[in-house]
């Protein structure tokens, strides 16, 4: 086993593959573990509510394999948000939470991944920001209750754009059940000092993504998925000597959308080769 596991998004795999052969695959590239989505859409969302045969599939396929799914990405809040105006997309965001909280009971997933967005397609006001507290103190408290493991990513928008910005809402909630995921394509497209972002967050990170992004400037509003490797704005090789230095031991999941394309295979294991040759000169081993 390595020192730092690396995973890869469950979207960078071709998307017609069943759980055995998307986790065979992912151990043929030679990554550790696979990290699902539950994303926005009804195809996703369904997974929520999966019979005990279709999860007790998915815990043999891991068996059979050895790669495990011990994160769960639930961008589904972006649909259905706890801040929310409308009552009804409110409510489906505590179901959306309580399936997905027994589903990693059930599975043996660890870390649920929240986006850090109190709304996301309406506009955000004092309201909205209440009923997110409101959402995620709920949210802890059930997370707690379950050993499951609640970590907020860093994201493309300015609410929760950096660890410092989490940091608030973690005195907040006060619980060893609410960390923080950071992005290191995200922090650094908002002009973070990313260094230091990583060192005040570094007692509390449950995993980290890793992806390339162009910037957010006046004249630009960025660009945070589908940027090549090596291609954007982020400097790898510091933000590896950088968690070295403060004896990071956790995982990294490289996050990628490539189900799609051509060569989807071909893409992830040239960005793995990159990711760690990049680890090595950045002083970790891989």
């Amino acid at each position: 086993m390595r020192q730092h596991p690396l995973g890869i998004y469950e979207k960078a795999l071709p998307k017609h593959l069943s759980w055995p052969e998307r986790l065979a695959l992912a151990k043929a590239c030679g990554f550790d573990f696979v990290e699902m989505s539950v994303d926005e859409s009804d195809e996703r969302l369904a997974r929520l509510s999966w019979s005990k045969a279709q999860r007790l599939a998915l815990v043999d396929a891991m068996l059979e394999t050895g790669i495990r799914i011990p994160s769960m990405c639930l961008s589904g809040h972006r649909r259905f948000p706890f801040g929310s105006h409308d009552p009804a997309l409110r409510q489906r965001a505590f179901d959306v939470m309580e399936q997905a909280i027994q589903l990693a009971k059930d599975v043996g997933i660890r870390t649920i991944q929240l986006a850090g967005y109190d709304v996301y397609y309406e506009e955000q006001d004092e309201g909205t920001l209440a009923r997110f507290s409101e959402g995620m103190q709920w949210a802890v408290d059930r997370a707690a209750a379950a050993q499951v493991m609640l970590a907020v990513e860093i994201m493309d928008t300015a609410f929760m754009n950096s660890i410092g910005k989490w940091k608030a809402w973690d005195a907040l909630l006060a619980s060893p059940w609410f960390t923080v995921y950071p992005d290191v394509g995200n922090l650094s497209a908002w002009g973070n000092d990313v260094p230091r972002e990583l060192e005040l967050g570094i007692d509390r990170i449950a995993a980290i993504h890793l992806k390339d992004t162009y910037p957010v400037t006046a004249a630009s509003p960025g660009q945070f998925r589908d940027v090549p490797f090596g291609e954007g704005c982020v400097d790898f090789v510091e933000v590896f000597r950088t968690l070295q230095r403060l004896n990071y031991r956790g995982a990294f999941l490289i996050e990628m959308w490539t189900e799609k394309a051509e060569e989807p295979v071909a893409e992830i294991v040239q960005a793995r080769r990159w990711i760690e040759q990049k680890m090595q000169q950045g002083g970790m081993t891989c």
